[in-house]
């Protein structure tokens, strides 16, 4: 994989040499995490939104109602910017300065694009499954013509990019080691730890073999 230009916009100004600009890692965070927050600017206001997106290529993908304010200013081709953090651990210095976090992030830019084709359509909605639970596409109801027409799926091919990522222990002032004052990291892991079956569930139906890998899968990142 090639890396992206570094640009005015996605060059890391602050704290340079936590910044990425390689595909391998970007693509990397990307496809670890599910939710993206997605800027734009209507009528000079700007807006801030969350949703759900999957990577394909050198693309991102979200979907939503054609109602949708959003999704209809993004789909004009309007610069956005897109951003994904995942937050790995507190870490606590000994001075309040020093505080910090360790995470992995990516920001990039692109402009929307309307996916009209309807076969073209289904297979990003089966990505978006696939990314969100592997084996959900071929058990659950595929949409129907109404639903299909009431979506709609933008594409932004990703132009633009660069992450910046913190690990490692806290960095205090050297006089600071001294104090006697607990310092180190709160690691921090998401776990599935209930699981709810519907009210209105069949009682004939059981979690299915293709839910309980996936959990497990889920759950064994935590002791990593």
């Amino acid at each position: 994989m090639s890396d992206f230009p570094v640009t005015d916009k996605n060059k890391i100004k602050r704290l340079p040499k936590r910044g990425y600009y390689d595909k391998e890692t970007i693509y990397q965070i990307l496809d670890g995490e599910v939710i993206c927050h997605i800027s734009f600017s209507e009528s000079d206001q700007p807006y801030i939104i969350p949703i759900a997106y999957v990577r394909i290529g050198d693309s991102i993908y979200i979907h939503g109602a054609k109602a949708n304010r959003m999704m209809n200013n993004l789909g004009k081709g309007i610069n956005a910017c897109i951003s994904v953090t995942r937050l790995d651990a507190y870490v606590l210095s000994r001075s309040s300065f020093h505080h910090s976090m360790n995470y992995h992030s990516v920001v990039l830019f692109g402009k929307g694009e309307i996916i009209e084709e309807k076969d073209e359509k289904m297979k990003v909605l089966k990505a978006f499954s696939d990314h969100l639970i592997p084996g959900r596409w071929e058990d659950a109801r595929p949409p129907n013509e109404k639903e299909l027409s009431a979506t709609m799926i933008l594409k932004f091919i990703i132009d633009e990019a660069s992450a910046k990522i913190r690990t490692g222990p806290p960095s205090d002032d050297k006089q600071d080691y001294n104090l006697d004052v607990w310092a180190g990291l709160l690691r921090l892991k998401s776990q599935i730890t209930d699981i709810i079956p519907d009210e209105e569930l069949k009682e004939n139906v059981k979690l299915p073999d293709y839910l309980e890998k996936f959990i497990d899968n889920y759950n064994s990142k935590i002791n990593k």
